[in-house]
């Protein structure tokens, strides 16, 4: 019997959905895990040994790591924009269950490789406190002050991957993602992040005339973004590589919020007036330094913002519409696609 060449959780979600979409294009047989029911993925790939399992609970884990498994990519976790993040830390916390099992499960049923999708939010706190904050390094998740919560579970899991690794010889690789966006994700409902927040509002006040949208805070906050190809490109090129150690996959072009805002408002064609309101913010400023990765792989992201937030606001314009429309978004039933 044919082994499978990649397990994808998380399949459902908007990473592990482009992420599964790119290895069938490879020609790769894939098993695509999540834990919600098929028709809230927002991708679903026919070509795909589509799953429903809890990779939270270990026996879940085994079954999806048998049969002779290539390559583990562990996307799945319970997680959400800044205002999720800060207001779900114990929910975000849990998903160190599914970090534990599908680890383990890999170890035991001899999985290949095995690739960890971790956050920037592992690092310590302290070193993004201003907007004009320096890039940071790998090395600047330590001494260990994450943000709470969900960093501190992304931290740990980082940690239990290397052990795994020396220990027991899994290979194991660690990518740190920061603020990935792009069509066919999340975009409202409160787990959306900054960049579908904002085509969300803007495509909103498009459609219906209003000249004014909130922005939580002062708009100053600074932060970059990630175009989800580039993502998937970094992740693939990391996974099969030999570099141990984790490793930035994100943009280094920083933006404040209210300058994301003027650029999804250019791409819209209107002008609107932004009313600042209290909300989470998360850190005050938050970049990247890629030295790293372009030296160990010679990667680095090739989407600029503009072409980036250009497609993504024409997709979720698409779904405002239709939800005013009262028809059926596209975000509210699976994508099948191929």
């Amino acid at each position: 019997m044919p082994g499978i060449d990649a397990v994808v959780t998380g399949a459902g979600g908007f990473i592990g959905g482009h992420l599964t979409r790119a290895l069938i294009a490879e020609g790769k047989s894939v098993r695509a895990v999540d834990r919600k029911p098929f028709h809230e993925w927002y991708q679903l790939h026919p070509q795909a040994d589509n799953r429903m399992e809890d990779v939270s609970l270990r026996e879940a884990c085994t079954r999806v790591c048998d049969g002779g498994v290539d390559e583990v990519y562990h996307l799945a976790a319970d997680m959400g924009g800044q205002g999720f993040i800060e207001n779900n830390k114990a929910a975000c916390m849990l998903s160190v269950l599914s970090s534990t099992n599908m680890l383990v499960a890999a170890r035991e049923r001899g999985v290949g490789r095995y690739f960890y999708s971790s956050s920037a939010c592992v690092y310590a706190e302290g070193k993004q406190t201003e907007t004009a904050v320096a890039p940071l390094r790998e090395a600047d998740a330590y001494p260990a002050m994450p943000e709470d919560g969900y960093g501190w579970e992304k931290l740990f899991s980082e940690r239990m991957a290397r052990h795994f690794r020396e220990d027991y010889r899994l290979t194991t690789r660690v990518a740190r993602y920061r603020n990935v966006y792009g069509p066919w994700g999340t975009w409202t409902g409160g787990r959306e992040k900054a960049p579908a927040a904002a085509c969300r509002k803007v495509a909103h006040a498009a459609l219906t005339g209003a000249r004014e949208i909130e922005i939580w805070g002062d708009g100053e906050q600074t932060r970059s973004f990630t175009y989800i190809d580039d993502c998937v490109d970094g992740t693939l090129l990391l996974a099969r590589s030999e570099v141990t150690e984790p490793l930035n996959i994100t943009s280094d072009q920083s933006v404040s919020i209210n300058q994301l805002y003027a650029i999804v408002e250019e791409i819209a064609g209107v002008r609107l007036t932004h009313r600042h309101v209290p909300g989470p913010l998360g850190v005050r400023g938050r970049n990247s330094d890629n030295t790293q990765i372009f030296k160990e792989l010679g990667w680095q992201p090739s989407t600029a913002l503009l072409d980036g937030l250009e497609r993504t606001y024409r997709w979720v314009y698409d779904q405002v519409y239709a939800d005013r429309d009262g028809r059926p978004h596209l975000g509210a039933r699976p994508h099948l696609v191929g």
